[in-house]
């Protein structure tokens, strides 16, 4: 039995992760059998078909190609997280977003995605890719959910309602391509989650149209949505605070329940949150108890002070 694990993120949490990677392969003895990196999920700046979470600043053609190299040079992917759901015809133009898939297109790395217009395209246009569907679709329904599982996607993203529904989950097929969100920061049944995914959406394409960088700029298109707060309260949370939720998978059930009943594809939370939450996050789902404290802090420091460039 296996557990693999999609990690937040390659730009964000760059250097937490690749510490976490060497650290499974050098002390394998700190984490459960079994225990390895999937991927790791994210983007580069300013990608305007990114989406479920803002990611600022700009990453010129160089950096990006060293960090993909870091990541796939130890055999772990990097998955874009191309599911901006407001992409037209127009987006599918934009210059930096086809640069990076031209720059990862190596038939190791992944994406996700949400918009069929999009998907389309890069089934079309890079075929070497393999394609997630994303939690960012909120199927609810059990009928649409195994229509999804019957196409083309290497794996599927459960909405993280579905987490804890054993008597449902148990019927799915083909488990080894079902993808679970452990640790949502997302409330239970959130009514406004679409609609943040919408606004999130609308906010990297004002991003990335006026932060296109030399070089790989010219991004196209403005959302008609006008610009507005959002607030909401989850990203606020600590990891041990989202434990509260139902929707929360624990550490014991992960290895209890999931695993032994064939699932095998796990997704940790936090592209933008505080790398202190993503560390407990890994610490709690992959280290053994009596290793957590020297695993914790290691990562910390590793990821805190990360090499020196030469």
């Amino acid at each position: 039995m296996k557990a693999v694990f999609h990690l937040p993120d390659f730009w964000i949490h760059r250097y937490l992760n690749l510490a976490l990677i060497d650290m499974i392969k050098e002390h394998p003895e700190r984490f459960y059998d079994g225990v390895g990196v999937a991927s790791v999920y994210g983007t580069f700046p300013p990608a305007i078909w990114n989406g479920g979470r803002n990611v600022n600043g700009f990453c010129d053609e160089k950096l990006a190609a060293d960090i993909l190299e870091e990541f796939n040079s130890r055999g772990v992917p990097c998955r874009f997280t191309f599911t901006n759901p407001w992409i037209t015809e127009e987006h599918l133009n934009d210059k930096f977003c086809n640069r990076l898939l031209e720059l990862a297109d190596n038939g190791l790395n992944e994406v996700i995605v949400n918009s069929p217009i999009l998907e389309d395209y890069i089934r079309k246009t890079h075929p070497n890719y393999k394609i997630t569907s994303s939690t960012c679709k909120e199927i609810r329904e059990m009928d649409k959910l195994l229509d999804e599982m019957q196409k083309p996607y290497s794996l599927v993203v459960l909405d993280y309602n579905w987490n804890n529904n054993f008597e449902a989950l148990e019927t799915l097929p083909d488990k080894e391509r079902i993808e679970i969100l452990v640790c949502p920061y997302c409330f239970p049944n959130c009514k406004r989650r679409g609609d943040h995914y919408r606004y999130l959406g609308d906010q990297q394409l004002r991003r990335g149209t006026f932060n296109a960088f030399n070089g790989m700029g010219g991004n196209v298109g403005m959302s008609v949505i006008p610009e507005k707060p959002f607030p909401c309260e989850a990203p606020a949370l600590n990891f041990y605070e989202t434990t509260k939720f139902s929707t929360h998978i624990t550490s014991e059930k992960l290895w209890d329940w999931y695993v032994p009943h064939g699932f095998e594809q796990f997704k940790i939370e936090g592209r933008t949150i505080d790398a202190h939450n993503v560390i407990e996050s890994y610490v709690y789902y992959m280290a053994k108890p009596e290793y957590r404290d020297i695993t914790r802090l290691e990562l910390a420091l590793k990821a805190y002070n990360p090499p020196r460039r030469r």
